[in-house]
């Protein structure tokens, strides 16, 4: 094993780290937004609303991110008509392009948890809330969303480390992120074995540390599942004789 070159790989990818951290948040953000506006479509009991978010996750749930990549980056490039948008600028770029790609494929994958969450919510939770006269929005914000939070954080825990990995296909439209910093120290030295080793490395800790995070902000939420203190009770002295 030769630990000058996997140390030097090692600083080589750790300077892509950043593209990698952002092309992730960005597209989480988005994505969360995006998922929470088709999680109430969905459920909004109109059918063209309905219909349209049903189609939307079919779409991107069915075919594949890299796909997807392409479409976007070498697609929309032959309709004149997004040329000469106000877009076109935005589009051009493989990182906004790769933003947009991401952004679109999670907030069909989270729509699903985020939806899931809104159904786990108790009815009898609602009613007490309409009891107390809230209003629809009052009762969505204090009530309805933060218990679906609560129920579809493990399963948007995961569908956020997905995200991470899934960065490493913006490689392919020629993004130096990890992966793609990775492929080409690779090309230069032909030593796939450390390069990849180092790069899933990198990886790993990142993903570990947004599990902890992920755990934190559920234990943060869960307040009745917290193991009660246990009561300092005073020792009782005796009388004094």
């Amino acid at each position: 094993m030769d630990w000058d070159f996997l140390s030097e790989t090692f600083v080589s990818l750790i300077a892509a780290v950043p593209l990698t951290l952002s092309l992730a948040v960005t597209s989480i953000c988005l994505g969360a937004i995006l998922a929470l506006a088709l999680a109430m479509a969905r459920l909004s009991g109109i059918a063209p609303l309905n219909w349209s978010a049903r189609f939307y996750v079919f779409v991107f749930r069915g075919t594949p991110l890299l796909v997807q990549i392409f479409l976007i980056y070498y697609g929309l490039g032959q309709f004149p008509a997004v040329r000469h948008s106000i877009f076109w600028p935005v589009l051009r770029q493989p990182y906004w392009c790769a933003v947009l790609a991401l952004t679109l494929n999670t907030a069909s994958y989270a729509s699903e948890i985020i939806r899931g969450g809104l159904l786990s919510v108790p009815a009898g939770q609602v009613e007490a809330a309409r009891a107390c006269g809230m209003g629809r929005m009052l009762m969505f914000r204090r009530i309805v969303l933060p218990l679906a939070i609560r129920q579809a954080l493990p399963g948007y825990g995961n569908e956020i480390i997905s995200m991470v990995k899934a960065t490493s296909l913006a490689s392919i439209i020629t993004l130096m992120e990890v992966t793609g910093v990775a492929a080409k120290i690779i090309s230069e030295t032909y030593r796939a074995i450390e390069v990849f080793i180092v790069a899933g490395a990198i990886y790993l800790v990142i993903n570990f540390v947004l599990t902890r995070l992920v755990q934190l902000v559920e234990y943060w939420l869960s307040p009745h599942l917290r193991q009660p203190r246990p009561l300092l009770v005073p020792a009782i002295q005796g009388d004094a004789s």
